[in-house]
């Protein structure tokens, strides 16, 4: 727009100059004026030979302006960036954390504009930092699942009187398998044992050498063990488990966070970047075998363990209402059991983002 002005101002300034110059005598002053005449509408004519493109990259939208500082964690939550990664007009920093404790000071320090990190994560933000971080969409859903060395657990009732190995005592999988088995009738404190240890490796380990061995993990560490161990299988889906009793809600592991100050001054790079992040989301999940391989590029997850995970990682992209219904009901669940997990309270509304 600056440049059209210009145009139009030269070549009016151009006009009166050749309108004085037809009313004096020549003399110093005007033989100036008559050369600065001569040299705008030569300035105006290269102007207006430009071509198309160029004025349209002159006057480049705000979204295509706007950098965008990113971050996500190893892992399911970064998986469906990989095709926005490697093929987007918008320019980017990209940060690839190994745990949350390396983005959130980001955030709070204005150093982040957006983030993928776990969705408890997003309701602690909000809450800790009295609104300065806003959902914005949902990229993962549950990438729990229950498997075993044997062949007993056809449903959630079959876990009756079982011993559970798992990992992530006190934190998000705890809190679904909990609800899940509660929501099924059976009491996690009496009906079952869960026995947890500190790493997937040593659950790895322990169903390595036991019959009938049950076990609660997350992807990409069931598809790591079960490439080591064939006697592994998938007997539960708990995002579907979830489903079935959650009445709305659903089982969410990875969320998109935007800082609230970034919504406010960036709305149209905010609302770019979610049309090309659900594309590169779908992208994902429907080419595992081309998408590992940018998966592996960027080391988020090495590109042959990403090819088979990819299919039970849950990949998904919800925004508006329907991330606020799932998110919401999700929260209240693990607030029942502990409401520091979710900040020390549920977020209000103005936690969802609506474009």
């Amino acid at each position: 727009m600056v440049r059209m002005i210009t145009r139009w101002m030269a070549l009016l300034l151009s006009a009166a100059l050749l309108a004085g110059c037809a009313q004096e005598a020549p003399s110093e002053s005007s033989s100036s004026a008559s050369e600065s005449s001569s040299s705008a509408p030569e300035s105006a004519a290269l102007e207006e030979e430009k071509p198309e493109a160029e004025w349209e990259a002159l006057e480049a939208p705000e979204a295509q302006q706007t950098k965008i500082r990113l971050a996500a964690m190893k892992g399911p939550t970064a998986m469906g960036l990989c095709k926005f990664l490697s093929d987007t007009d918008i320019p980017y920093d990209f940060t690839l954390a190994g745990t949350a404790d390396e983005i959130v000071p980001l955030l709070t320090k204005g150093e982040l504009d957006m983030a993928a990190v776990p969705c408890n994560l997003a309701s602690v933000l909000y809450n800790n930092t009295k609104g300065q971080v806003k959902l914005a969409a949902v990229n993962t859903l549950g990438v729990l699942y229950i498997v075993e060395t044997g062949d007993t657990i056809q449903s959630v009732e079959d876990l009756r009187g079982k011993t559970i190995l798992a990992t992530g005592k006190g934190t998000t999988p705890e809190y679904a398998l909990r609800f899940i088995l509660t929501k099924n009738g059976i009491d996690p404190d009496n009906d079952v044992t869960i026995e947890y240890k500190s790493e997937s490796t040593e659950v790895a380990a322990q169903m390595e050498s036991a019959e009938n061995a049950v076990a609660m993990l997350p992807e990409p560490y069931v598809t790591t063990l079960k490439t080591k161990n064939d006697r592994v299988r998938t007997a539960l889906n708990l995002t579907e488990e979830w489903d079935k009793v959650g009445e709305g809600s659903a089982l969410v592991t990875g969320v998109l966070v935007m800082r609230s100050a970034f919504l406010e001054e960036n709305g149209e790079a905010a609302s770019a970047f979610l049309d090309a992040y659900r594309e590169s989301i779908a992208y994902t999940a429907a080419n595992p075998a081309e998408a590992a391989q940018l998966i592996g590029k960027y080391d988020i997850v090495p590109a042959p363990v990403a090819e088979k995970a990819l299919p039970a990682c849950n990949l998904a992209f919800l925004e508006g209402e329907e991330m606020k219904t799932k998110v919401s009901g999700y929260l209240q669940a693990l607030f029942d059991q502990n409401p520091k997990s979710v900040g020390g309270q549920l977020p209000d509304d103005a936690f969802y983002y609506q474009r």
